[in-house]
């Protein structure tokens, strides 16, 4: 009797997030009708949210690894503001400004882990300082101001709608699904997850510890450079200070996801199920009519709580490995 249990309480333990994200819409559905729960609404929500998605996805890869990349929303605003001045200032065509702004993310992402990986500082003290001087260019380069006009063509590729909803949401989930797979399914997602557990075990059973985690910084700045082309191309604008506002929420995400689908793991569909789910609490309380500060509050209490909540689950399957 005890084994039905057992896995009952794993499925529970499992799908809570996806429980928890179907009752906020019971609520919000009942207590704003015919307002709340529409296409329209979640159609926008999901196009919407889909950069901050992609960031969310970019930091478990360096998370998983045992890094901390504080960078990616500031290697978001420069990819997009590097299109924005290249295609609409600078009348470049938007083929050559695309690649141009993922290799200004490769370069965060090798620079961060050379001073990571070989010079041996601390993760946060490294991206906080190339996250300030990601934000200092983009001042520099796009003057403090917001630049429009972006090519027609990549807002047709990232925004035409498919089903009533945007296309970059649907190359989100893609992006989610091959994470998902590389995590769980390949010898390299095992090994970034045994070098995240234990470096030392790692390099001691021969993994090339420095270069997995020298990789992972440097993916996640590269998925990061990404969401900038998706921002660029879902409001056909770049904004200096569009990563400030989905770097929090992110973070918030990626470790809320990591109590779901697999808890005591950062994995990908977890991550994406969190993302949403925050997104459709702001958004509901948004159409309540509540001050602007309380979604700072929101998303910093989330990641408080979600940290709190991954830690106990992550503790409790190690002790379970053991």
């Amino acid at each position: 009797m005890a084994e039905p249990r057992f896995h009952l309480g794993l499925f529970v333990e499992r799908f809570a997030l996806v429980g928890a994200w179907l009752l906020t819409i019971i609520v919000f559905s009942i207590v704003l009708p015919g307002v709340f729960l529409t296409w329209g609404n979640f159609s926008v929500l999901f196009a919407t949210q889909a950069p901050g998605a992609v960031l969310a996805l970019a930091l478990i890869i360096p998370l998983t690894a045992g890094d901390y990349d504080l960078s990616v929303g500031a290697t978001l605003t420069l990819s997009a503001v590097i299109i924005g001045v290249l295609n609409a200032v600078l009348q470049w065509p938007v083929a050559l400004a695309i690649p141009v702004s993922l290799a200004a993310g490769l370069a965060m992402g090798l620079i961060n882990a050379f001073f990571i990986v070989y010079v041996r500082i601390p993760s946060l003290v490294v991206t906080l300082g190339s996250a300030s001087v990601a934000a200092g260019l983009v001042q520099w380069i796009s003057n403090s101001s917001t630049i429009s006009g972006i090519s027609p063509a990549l807002i047709g590729v990232i925004g035409h709608r498919f089903l009533g909803i945007s296309l970059v949401f649907y190359y989100v989930l893609a992006l989610a699904c091959i994470i998902w797979i590389v995590f769980e399914y390949t010898g390299l997602g095992r090994s970034i997850l045994f070098v995240g557990r234990s470096r030392e075990v790692a390099r001691l059973s021969g993994l090339n510890v420095d270069w997995i985690r020298a990789a992972c910084l440097v993916v996640s700045s590269l998925l990061a450079a990404l969401g900038g082309v998706a921002y660029a191309g879902l409001l056909g604008a770049a904004d200096p200070f569009s990563g400030l506002n989905y770097l929090l929420p992110a973070f918030a995400a990626a470790y809320l996801g990591a109590t779901a689908i697999l808890p005591g793991r950062f994995n990908a569909l977890g991550a994406l199920i969190a993302v949403y789910f925050l997104a459709t609490g702001i958004t509901g309380l948004t159409m309540l009519g509540i001050p602007i500060w309380v979604t700072s509050v929101f998303n910093g209490g989330a990641l408080i709580v979600a940290v709190t909540v991954s830690q106990f689950a992550r503790g409790r399957e190690e002790t379970d490995i053991v």
